[in-house]
């Protein structure tokens, strides 16, 4: 669907409004496509989960020349099934349940609701293992570790990735704070829904606190692994978590901070046919945690 976003831009959209990362998978496609293709006139492209937003300058091509231009990309694409999206493999260590989420928490109930179903305890963790039927709190950090993310799309805050499971049988899902946090962390990682999401700077937020990873925003780019971009994250990458225990992650933003860091990267393109022929394999199981979370839902107070 084409829609008037403006004298200047338009907003592509794709598809129905459900997590599906098929259709994310065609947003990267027709944002490569369109980088390449340098259509003459197009100033910005800024890719959403199901959607795209492209900036463009009237003086240089009217809206109705862009919109054949644009038909024109999404003719020339392959099937699905051929396509591949430049993509990277990032692994970055969390620590649970570490002290500047509690903080955050605690600040949470002391200035704002100290009746909040989510920040019982003080943490935000047990509340997500009772909201997905999990049994602990490793049932729940198994589920963290035991997928990659994939990195659907950058937005909200400079350099904020919005990440979604890509094996749906570690999907867990939560709502967010009500109302939201004054306060996270810069490096926190959080859960909103079935996305997870890092705090690219200390700010408000609203989704429930996991732990803490490391920097991924940086205007300096002081550190290689962030290239020429500030942003450490790039849509289409997909990022792997491992635990660590806070005092090594402390130790890790130390080492960020002399300069002394690498960020474990690795350049990896994402076969999309080898995915979806996968994806079957695992639709049981996926369906059967899928029920077991619903009824959880159902029992569990929202905030």
């Amino acid at each position: 669907m084409y829609r008037h976003a403006g004298e200047r831009t338009l907003l592509l959209e794709y598809g129905q409004m459900d997590l599906d990362l098929t259709l994310n998978f065609f947003v990267l496609a027709v944002d490569g496509a369109l980088a390449a293709g340098d259509v003459k006139g197009v100033v910005e492209v800024a890719p959403g989960f199901r959607s795209i937003l492209i900036r463009y300058d009237p003086a240089q091509i009217s809206a109705r020349d862009l919109l054949t231009e644009l038909r024109t990309v999404h003719e020339e694409l392959p099937p699905q099934e051929d396509i591949e999206i430049p993509s990277r493999r990032i692994s970055l260590p969390v620590a649970l349940d570490d002290t500047t989420s509690r903080r955050a928490v605690k600040r949470y109930i002391d200035g704002i609701r100290d009746d909040a179903p989510n920040c019982e305890g003080g943490n935000n963790l047990d509340y997500m293992v009772r909201y997905n039927g999990l049994a602990d709190r490793d049932d729940l950090l198994a589920s963290v570790i035991g997928t990659e993310q994939w990195n659907g799309f950058m937005g909200f805050f400079p350099g904020l990735p919005f990440m979604f499971p890509m094996d749906p049988r570690y999907v867990v899902s939560v709502p967010k704070y009500n109302p939201t946090r004054t306060w996270t962390a810069e490096g926190a990682l959080g859960l909103g829904g079935p996305c997870f999401a890092i705090y690219p700077v200390e700010s408000p937020g609203g989704y429930q606190l996991l732990g803490r990873t490391l920097r991924i925003f940086d205007l300096e780019r002081r550190n290689e692994g962030f290239g020429d971009s500030p942003f450490l994250l790039r849509p289409g990458d997909r990022i792997s978590f491992y635990p660590v225990e806070e005092a090594e992650l402390e130790a890790n933003w130390e080492r960020i901070e002399a300069g002394e860091y690498a960020y474990e990267i690795e350049d990896s393109p994402f076969d999309v046919g080898a995915y979806l022929e996968w994806l079957p394999k695992v639709a049981d199981e996926a369906a059967e945690r899928r029920r077991r979370a619903e009824a959880a839902w159902a029992a569990t107070p929202v905030p």
